[in-house]
């Protein structure tokens, strides 16, 4: 499975990555800025978006929304700024910072038990 990671911190990244792998996860990849993930997922096919809200430069939420405009896509945020999301994005699943381990599995059993929105494009 693919997993495309939105955030502008590097280590958090790779953390993130490290996490995903043994739950399946084998193709990775990155976008440090808004800009950067929507342009980098256009051709790509993605299972899984993990998204922090506040990106240098950009907005993950915005990016989001852009990459899930034309096709559903589950989407786990994982930020430090998890009131200021649910005020954004009520049904959002989030991760708050530090990440932790079993947190994040449960998060990633929640999004995929999910079902798509009909023709929608809020992330899940």
């Amino acid at each position: 499975m693919h997993a495309f990671i939105i955030e502008d911190d590097y280590l958090i990244a790779q953390s993130l990555r490290d996490m995903l792998e043994p739950m399946g996860f084998s193709r990775f990849s990155f976008a440090r800025s808004e800009d950067a993930a929507v342009q980098g997922s256009a051709d790509q096919q993605i299972d899984l978006i993990t998204a922090d809200v506040r990106l240098l430069p950009g907005d993950g939420l915005n990016a989001v929304e852009a990459m899930c405009a034309k096709r559903q896509i589950p989407v786990i945020f994982i930020t430090g700024y998890a009131d200021e999301l649910k005020e954004r994005a009520p049904n959002a699943i989030v991760v708050q910072k530090p990440i932790d381990r079993d947190e994040l599995k449960a998060a990633i059993a929640d999004v995929f038990s999910r079902k798509p929105q009909q023709g929608g494009s809020e992330p899940a």
